[in-house]
């Protein structure tokens, strides 16, 4: 080969390794590049302090921090606008970023309501309407506990009614108020809304259809399970002792016995005589 085709040869593989050389310089950059951006902060809306569930939240509740951008959250929230005035439909950490997922859905989306974020899985909300006093006074609010009290006739006997514990350990989910109408004024009908399996909802609707409820609240650390027999007239009242009647009411009784005591006349015939007289018992 002649000095000048060397030349050239030589010239075009130190082309070929400059290309590759560049080439590589300039991915392994790129890399650098995107790893150093991907750990950049970023900023997003975290919460400021512990967001129970059901909270409206406010602007006092929230903060932006920096958070590395390789590992922020799906739907986290970046501005304070997104997120002030939703409703939590989980419990919020404090320092956890807020996500759509943690939030209700905006008025008119798919599962707006805030109930069925609430529902256990297999569970069901079963909502009964209770008078201030079945309803412990109000006293009652979420997460409390109670058992369920039915009272309605005996079956074949409707001169007696019974009381008995149907429902046991009831998580209580909301309470509240809806508006009722009677003779077309609005009437306030407090509420009181359970979680409960599907069979035991069907207890208790039928229960409220065919008696009337009255909810007992148990303290928050008794899940213990009672047995009852429930409760009859007769056996509320049974060992009663009726309290001696007064002589002078004796007396009364026995003088009007007497007088209303059944009488009888015997008419006697004889010829063209006819005679009375007057029996008693």
């Amino acid at each position: 080969m002649t000095r000048p085709k060397a030349l050239v040869a030589v010239s075009i593989f130190a082309v070929l390794f400059a290309a590759v050389a560049a080439w590589l310089a300039s991915g392994y950059l790129q890399r650098e590049i995107n790893s150093v951006k991907a750990v950049q902060p970023q900023q997003l809306v975290v919460a400021a302090d512990d967001i129970p569930i059901g909270a409206t939240i406010s602007r006092q509740q929230l903060k932006v921090a920096q958070w590395p951008k390789d590992s922020i959250p799906t739907g986290s929230a970046q501005t304070l606008e997104a997120v002030v005035s939703r409703v939590a439909v989980r419990a919020i950490a404090k320092g956890d970023a807020v996500t759509e997922q943690k939030l209700k859905p905006k008025a008119g989306g798919p599962g707006a309501g805030f109930m069925t974020y609430v529902v256990p899985q297999g569970h069901r909300a079963v909502t009964v309407a209770v008078n201030e006093v079945a309803g412990v006074a109000g006293f009652l609010t979420p997460n409390d506990r109670v058992d369920v009290v039915v009272t309605t006739p005996l079956p074949n006997n409707d001169k007696e009614s019974a009381s008995k514990i149907i429902l046991e350990n009831v998580p209580v989910l909301a309470t509240g108020q809806i508006t009722d109408q009677k003779g077309g004024k609005p009437v306030v009908v407090p509420t009181v809304t359970l979680d409960l399996t599907p069979d035991d909802a069907e207890k208790l609707v039928l229960a409220a259809a065919k008696g009337s409820l009255q909810l007992l609240l148990r303290n928050i650390a008794d899940s213990s399970e009672v047995k009852t027999k429930g409760a009859t007239i007769g056996k509320v009242l049974s060992g009663l002792e009726l309290p001696a009647q007064p002589s002078r009411v004796k007396a009364i009784r026995k003088a009007v016995a007497a007088a209303v005591r059944p009488s009888y006349t015997l008419t006697i015939v004889r010829g063209t005589e006819k005679s009375s007289r007057q029996y008693s018992e």
